[in-house]
């Protein structure tokens, strides 16, 4: 109960929160793809976009609604961090120090603030965890057919999940585990995640492996633009609460050491030691520290119950205390918490992503008003031609209220959606340079700049600011198309 209730408690304060600003670029992403559902997308599998679909059938455009889910997938995560300290032999303490300490760590309480594949992809990586400690502790190999399951579930999610398959299997080889290779519970586990992938594979056959293309052109772009750089640093500053981290280092022990637990150490191991390798970002191994605060919270348990009461609760305390001053400074860098004043400001000035949260809606008025200042011979064939895809999904959705066109964009999946059978005349562009609006389009002219009412910088303002007004393309559609995709 004390687990659910600290589980409860987190999610209504985001649920609370959550509609303070606006949808952030990749939420517009999830959205637009949300209405051409498909098994597979260019940059993720299909799973994140059909959850939005339901969402948008239940609660249209509403930002708590939408990211009712994403709050929901990280309630489950903490209820199962408490479970999974349970589970392994701790007592009330352990459990809710582990909820605790997951509650206020920043990558769970950032996937909860907004509608993302991570929310999801954390999820499956915690219940494939806890599903390995039950077949453990209990001997009991129907387990496989569990972690089949939201294996199956994370491969739909994001392709990312291999990392952690990779430390299952390993972690059986190189432990006891091993016994279960002759277990027909272990391939039927194994034959159900492939069978729940099934569909998405057989899009990436159809498509190329589209998506295996777009995963190497970001992770060379996260290289060369250093976004990968700090890797073991943000395992202590982000993936978990900071002043858990001896908890969490004792979880690693915990699992090392004990023969029976001994397959979750390389569940760790191995994804982290494949990430650090394959220069990942940091954020890619979050999903695994929840099972190290659960062990952590178990040993640490057992050592406080070693000492004298006055220095049980000192201690105790004491780091109940710092993860609690850990995840408020977090919060207020992570989560919306006020629309105005210096809250707000703070958040804005400490939080990149915020700051992508703001501007759409004036963006698609000003384009809505460019279209409106047009002549009637330019608005009769008029297209707008997108540069990137938070542009594209502002466009098709909020676009609507001022009946625009559908975006035109070659970016990710809107490449595979095409383009116009009858070329526009007329093109709004976003999203360009002046000098390649010019290289792409015939008669181009500065028609407008990208603003929002905050004055915040963010990645529209800064590096795409100027909206022209061009001619038709230089080249036909077709054949510009066939220097496609994109990848962003």
């Amino acid at each position: 109960m004390p687990v659910l209730l600290i589980a409860l408690l987190f999610g209504a304060v985001h649920l609370l929160t959550n509609g303070q600003y606006g949808f952030h670029r990749d939420e517009l992403q999830f959205l637009n793809d949300a209405q051409h559902m498909d098994w597979g997308f260019v940059p993720y599998p299909p799973l994140t976009a059909a959850v939005e679909h339901l969402s948008m059938n239940m609660f249209g455009l509403s930002l708590v609604g939408l990211r009712l889910i994403s709050v929901l997938a990280q309630v489950l995560v903490i209820v199962v961090s408490g479970l999974m300290a349970r589970d392994l032999g701790g007592g009330r303490l352990a459990q809710i120090f582990a909820a605790v300490a997951v509650a206020l760590s920043p990558a769970p309480m950032f996937d909860a603030t907004e509608f993302q594949y991570t929310s999801f992809d954390m999820l499956w990586w915690v219940l494939i965890a806890w599903s390995a400690i039950r077949l453990l502790r209990d001997n009991e190999p129907r387990w496989w057919i569990a972690i089949g399951l939201f294996a199956g579930l994370g491969l739909q999610t994001k392709y990312s999940v291999v990392f952690e398959l990779a430390g299952v299997l390993v972690g059986v080889l190189l432990t006891d585990a091993r016994r279960y290779v002759a277990s027909g519970w272990f391939w039927a586990g194994g034959a159900t995640a492939l069978v729940i992938f099934s569909p998405n594979l057989a899009w990436l056959i159809r498509h190329d492996f589209i998506s295996y293309h777009f995963l190497q052109g970001i992770h060379a772009r996260d290289v060369n633009e250093g976004r990968a750089n700090g890797f073991l640093r943000g395992q202590f500053l982000v993936n978990a609460n900071l002043f858990a981290a001896p908890v969490w280092l004792a979880g690693l022990f915990g699992y090392f050491s004990n023969r029976r637990y001994r397959m979750l150490a390389w569940m760790y191991a191995v994804p982290l030691l494949l990430f650090l390798f394959a220069q990942g970002r940091f954020y890619y191994t979050s999903g695994t520290y929840p099972m190290l605060l659960a062990m952590g919270s178990v040993v640490g348990e057992r050592w406080l119950h070693t000492m004298r009461p006055a220095w049980r609760v000192g201690i105790a305390t004491l780091l109940f205390t710092g993860v609690s001053a850990i995840g408020l400074y977090a919060a207020l860098c992570i989560v919306p918490l006020a629309s105005s004043g210096p809250l707000r400001d703070f958040a804005l000035r400490k939080n990149g992503d915020l700051r992508e949260e703001i501007g759409w809606n004036e963006l698609v008025a000003q384009v809505a008003a460019i279209r409106d200042a047009l002549p009637p011979e330019q608005r009769a064939n008029l297209g707008i031609a997108v540069g990137n895809y938070g542009e594209s999904g502002a466009i098709a959705l909020f676009g609507q209220n001022y009946h625009l066109p559908k975006p035109i964009t070659n970016v990710n999946s809107g490449w595979l959606r095409g383009y116009p059978q009858t070329p526009p005349s007329t093109y709004i562009v976003l999203g360009s340079s002046r000098e390649r609006a010019d290289e792409l389009f015939t008669g181009c002219r500065l028609a407008g700049h990208v603003t929002n009412a905050w004055s915040v910088v963010n990645e529209e303002s800064q590096y795409h600011p100027d909206i022209f007004v061009c001619g038709p393309t230089r080249k036909p559609l077709g054949e510009l198309w066939k220097y496609g995709p994109e990848f962003g």
